[in-house]
Formats: structure tokens, sequence, C-alpha cells
């Protein structure tokens, strides 16, 4: 890792791809901590307005004058080696880092709490944020998505404590040395990078030891991959606090109840009642992410009431079961899962809320490799839908070849053939939405990013149909 040991030491910051749920956390954190940060983006991402409004610099285009006054150049692995920014910034000698560099840069002098996992990790990380807020502890924080209603995924704060959420696609999470380490669960994932799951479970393993002295990994008693890794890490001696469903789980849920209206479950710790928690969001797979943003909380001391409070005001995260609006008696959702376990999760509570309507899903992929691999499952989950309005994978700087992609995505569910289609031009998309829905039904984007700019012109079109 770099010898950066803190923000300051960084200078003006540029960052490639600043409007990135990722970067634009990192850069509005940097930004309320009085440190000067430029960007470069080609596309007018919604984060940027925040960003120019504290301060930050945006080019909209990639070009080596970008770097002109700038002492650090930040990176993240969805950028090429051959980027002309980051060649240009090597060819001047500037320091280059990866976003995780720059964020363990961001950390030092604090008690981070880093949430990893599978899946869950940004709403969990959102979670215990709130919670923190509401026990007075302004902490900082890095989130890979915005808390809705709060509008921001980065803030410097005055506390002690740094939530962030750790990134485990690239081995980055590595980096960190938090002080309460969360893993929310283990399902075969990146498997580009870690080959099997074996793999990835070792790396989830390798990053919960790096916890500081003093500090407590909490993980999940249900997901069959934290469960295994908590035994390994007690017979270690390490610290292990654990949630869920399982009668052993140290902070356990039951009477898990989910509905349009939210999910309510009764929580005992070590035994002792701590009474009802309840969201204003559905969701069962949510009571497990407030699950271990309680037991952190409690473990750190934090008042119960704080807890209870901040969730049963959460607003939900922005790209997760966001709902865009209404139109045509239409009700569009956004959400970001692209992972099967993920995807069964969010249309098993759309599902929910569709009620008597249809429940259509326009679907980005997210990663060539990750389309390829885990098909079988992604269609599985996709069948849940009535129907399903295809687009082409979003993978940059992956070859797609024959016989991959979209096409065969579509093709692999098991929905009748009038119910699926493959629509690989992004501006053909609205259109066949406004054909295929019917007033009462439920239409979701999913999957990509760039798919959470979709959700705005399907309500123009239904509207004006």
């Amino acid at each position: 890792m770099s010898d950066v040991t803190a923000a300051e030491d960084l200078g003006t910051v540029h960052l490639i791809g600043i409007g990135g749920v990722g970067m634009s956390g990192l850069a509005r954190l940097l930004l309320t901590r009085g440190i000067p940060v430029s960007g470069s983006e080609l596309r007018e991402w919604p984060a940027l307005v925040g960003l120019r409004a504290l301060g930050g610099t945006v080019h909209m285009s990639h070009s080596p004058s970008n770097l002109d006054g700038v002492d650090t150049v930040v990176y993240s692995t969805a950028i090429p080696q051959d980027h002309v920014e980051l060649v240009e910034a090597r060819q001047r000698g500037l320091r280059v880092l990866h976003r995780s560099e720059a964020l363990a840069a961001a950390m030092a002098g604090r008690r981070a709490i880093a949430i990893a996992g599978t899946h869950g990790k940004t709403t969990t990380t959102s979670m215990a944020t709130l919670i923190l807020q509401r026990a007075g502890q302004d902490p900082s924080f890095v989130i890979g998505g915005e808390i809705s209603e709060a509008g921001s995924n980065g803030h410097h704060g005055t506390g002690e404590y740094f939530v962030v959420e750790a990134d485990e696609s690239d081995r980055s999470f590595l980096l960190y040395k938090p002080f309460v380490a969360i893993v929310t669960n283990i399902d075969a994932d990146h498997l580009n990078t870690y080959g099997d799951l074996a793999g990835l479970s070792a790396a989830f393993a390798e990053f919960s030891r790096l916890v500081e002295p003093g500090g407590f990994v909490v993980t999940c008693a249900d997901n069959p991959g934290t469960r295994a890794m908590a035994e390994v890490l007690r017979a270690e001696g390490r610290t292990v606090y654990t949630y869920g469903e399982a009668e052993d789980a140290d902070l356990r849920l039951t009477e898990v109840r989910s509905s349009v209206h939210g999910v309510r479950y009764q929580a005992t710790l070590d035994g002792e009642s701590l009474g009802e928690i309840t969201l204003p969001v559905p969701g069962r797979h949510l009571g497990l992410n407030s699950a271990a943003a309680v037991l952190t909380a409690l473990r750190l001391d934090l008042p119960l009431e704080a807890a209870t409070q901040a969730l049963g005001s959460f607003p939900g995260v922005r790209r997760r079961f966001e709902r865009k609006g209404v139109a045509g008696a239409v009700a569009v959702y956004d959400e970001y899962a692209y992972h099967p376990t993920s995807m069964t999760a969010a249309l098993e509570t759309l599902r929910e809320v569709a009620a008597g309507g249809r429940l259509i899903v326009v679907f980005q992929p997210y990663r060539v490799y990750r389309t390829r691999d885990l098909e079988a499952d992604l269609a599985r989950a996709l069948a849940i839908a009535d129907e399903v309005v295809m687009l082409e994978v979003f993978g940059p700087g992956e070859v797609r070849h024959p016989g991959e992609g979209g096409a065969a995505l579509t093709a692999a569910i098991d929905l009748p053939a009038e119910s699926k289609v493959f629509v690989p031009s992004w501006e053909d998309v609205p259109a066949e939405v406004v054909r295929r829905a019917r007033p009462g039904d439920v239409v979701v984007t999913m999957g990509a990013p760039p798919i959470s700019l979709m959700g705005d012109e399907l309500l123009a079109a239904l509207a004006g149909r």
C-alpha cells in the first residue's frame, strides 16, 4: 500500500470518473474535509451537482490538461491502465492511488467500521451510519450509494468512527485496518478475481483478521459461508458476534414479517429481549441488514434507543428499492441488484408491492464474466417476474464473445417467448415498456449503474402514452 498516511498529505486530488457512486462518495468526503478536489466525467451523473456545490471542479471530458495543478490522481478498478489521464499522471510523476488507497489514507486516525459481503453492503453501511448519527457520534462515512432524502454518500465528521463500504471485488478491502469488520454474507461472485468460492471465502477471512486489537467481527449466522468463517475465526481466538434467525445467533431475529408497509421483527441479544425493531421499507433481507447494524452499535456500547429510532425512520437507499414515481397508473422502481441472490430478494419483495398487478423487470446485466458464469441463476431470478425487458451487458473494458450477453440470458429465462424480449438499444426500451405495461403494474429498472438513468425516461413515456 502507499506510504500516504493522512488525507491532508494528498494535496489537490483529481478523481477519474468522479460521478460514480463510489468515487463521488470519496470526493464528497474529501471536499467536506477541506481538501481541493477535481474530477473528470463523460456523463452528467446526479452526484455532480452536489460536488460542484461543495466546491469541486468537474471536467466533462478526459484530457491531460485536467491534471494541471493536481498533486494526486485517484482511479478505480473500472478505469483501464491506458486511460489518458492515468498515463499522463505517471508521466508527470504525480502520486497515483487506487480509490481504496485514498480511502485508507482518509481513515487514518479513526476507528473504522468496514462493511463487506456479497450482498447488503450499501444498505448495512447506511443503517450503521444513521444509527451512529442518531447516537450523536457524527461519523465520517463513504457509502456506495446515497441514503435517500439525506442526499449524501460521503461526509467528513468530527467523531471517532469512520464507516466505510469495503469492496471485495478486486481485493482492495484488504488495504483497510478496521476496528469493526462486518461481513454480511459470502456467495459466489467475482470469480474472475478469486477463481472459486473457496478463494473468495479465504479473502473474507483475511479481511476479518485485519481487525485492530480490541476490535471485533460481526457476521451472519444464517449464511453458510459466514457461519463457517465465524467458526474458524473463533477457533483462532478472535472476537466474533453473530446475528440472524439461527437459534445460536448472538442477536437473534424472530417473528420476521415483511409487507408493503415495511419489515418488523422481535430481537434478542444473548437471550435477553430487545423488543420489536421496525423499518418502514419492505424486505426480509433488510431485516438482516438492520440486525448487523444494531449488533454493531450495541457492542460499541451505543444506546438501543438510538438504533431503533434510526431504523424506524430509515428512508432507504437510492437505487435500493427506490420508488421513482407513478405514471399512467404504473409504479416505477429502481433497484441496484445484479447478483442472483440479491435479485431474488428484491424481486420477491417487489412481488409483495405489485399485489394484484404484474411485475415487469427492465434488466441490464453487469459484467460479461458474471452474466456468463451465473447465467442459469440469473435466469432463475428473473423468472420471478411476469415480463422481462433485457438490455445488453454493461461491461466496461470487457470482451463479449459469441453466445454471451443479453440475448443468451434472455433465451435462458423460463418465461413464455412473448413475456421476454432482448432490446439492445437503450433508446428503444421506453417504447417497449409502454407497449407491455398496464395500469396497476409495477416496473423496476434493475442492474448495472447506467440503468438508474432509465427510470425518468420510463415515467415520461408512460405519462405521454
